[in-house]
C-alpha cells in the first residue's frame, strides 16, 4: 500500500487513539490536531513509547481559521493531506426544553462545522491529485436519535447528510468520503457513566458488550485502501447489533 499523509481530528481521544494507531500500522504518515499542549504532549509521548508517532498540529476544529492554519502545519510538517477521519466531537446533553443556545451551537460547531472547516481546506488539492479518502465518525445516536441527546443526534446525523452530498460532487476525482457509525464503544467517556446505566446498554445489545475502540478504527481502516475505490456515500454502522436500518 501507498504510504498516505492521515489527519485524524480529535485523535487523542479514545476512538481518534485506535484510528491513529491503524492508520500509522498500515504504513501511513499520521496527523492530529490538539488544544492543550501539555496533554497532547504527554498522549505523543505514549504513543512514540508504543512505537507510533503521529505528528501534532494546535488548532480548534469548531473554528474556520484555526482549522485551516491546523491543515497547513499539518501540510508543512508531512505534506499534502491525503486522508482525513472527521472524528473530533464532543456532547452537551440534556432535554431540549432545557438546552441552552450555547450547548446546541457547541456541539453543532464542534461535531458538525468542523467538517466543514477541517475539510474545506484539502478537498482541492485530493481533487487537484485525483485521489483522496475523507470519512467521518458519526454515532448510532444520529441514526436512531437519543434521549436528552436532540444536538448531538443532529450535529451526527447531518454529519452524513455531508458525507453523501461531498461523495457525488467528487466520485469522478477519485475521491471516496463514507462514514462509520459507532455503538457505544468503552472510551473513557462511556466508562465514565455509571455502571447500573453501563449495564442498561450493554443489555440493548445484541453482541452483549461494548465495542472497543479498536473495532472502530477496523472499520475506518476498510474504507482506506485503493481496493475501496468503489465504496462511496456509505455509512459503516459498528454497533454490535443495536440498531440494524437500512
Amino acid at each position: 500500500m501507498t504510504a498516505r499523509v492521515a489527519l485524524v481530528t480529535g485523535g487523542t481521544g479514545g476512538i481518534g487513539t485506535a484510528i491513529c494507531r491503524k492508520l500509522a500500522a498500515m504504513g501511513h504518515k499520521v496527523a492530529t490536531n490538539y488544544r492543550n499542549e501539555e496533554k497532547a504532549r504527554a498522549w505523543q509521548a505514549q504513543m512514540r513509547a508504543e512505537g507510533v508517532e503521529v505528528v501534532l498540529a494546535r488548532g480548534d476544529v469548531s473554528s474556520p481559521e484555526d482549522a485551516e492554519a491546523m491543515v497547513r502545519e499539518v501540510e508543512r510538517q508531512l505534506g499534502p493531506v491525503e486522508i482525513l477521519v472527521n472524528n473530533a466531537g464532543i456532547t452537551r446533553d440534556t432535554t431540549f426544553h432545557r438546552m441552552t443556545a450555547l450547548q446546541w451551537q457547541e456541539v453543532i460547531n464542534t461535531n458538525l462545522n468542523s467538517c466543514f472547516n477541517v475539510t474545506r481546506p484539502v478537498i482541492e488539492g485530493m481533487r487537484e491529485r485525483k485521489w483522496g479518502r475523507i470519512v467521518q465518525i458519526s454515532s448510532i445516536n444520529g441514526q436512531k436519535g437519543q434521549y436528552g441527546q436532540a444536538n448531538y443526534a443532529a450535529s451526527k446525523a447531518g454529519m452524513h447528510g455531508f458525507t453523501i452530498s461531498l461523495a457525488q460532487e467528487n466520485a469522478k476525482f477519485g475521491i471516496t468520503v463514507n462514514t462509520v457509525s459507532p455503538g457505544y464503544t468503552a472510551t473513557d467517556m462511556v466508562m465514565a457513566v455509571p455502571e447500573p446505566v453501563r449495564e442498561k446498554i450493554v443489555a440493548q445489545i445484541p453482541v452483549g458488550r461494548l465495542g472497543l475502540p479498536e473495532e472502530i478504527a477496523y472499520a475506518v481502516a476498510f474504507f482506506i485502501p485503493d481496493e475501496a475505490a468503489w465504496i462511496t456515500g456509505a455509512n459503516l454502522s459498528v454497533n454490535g447489533g443495536q440498531y440494524m436500518g437500512w
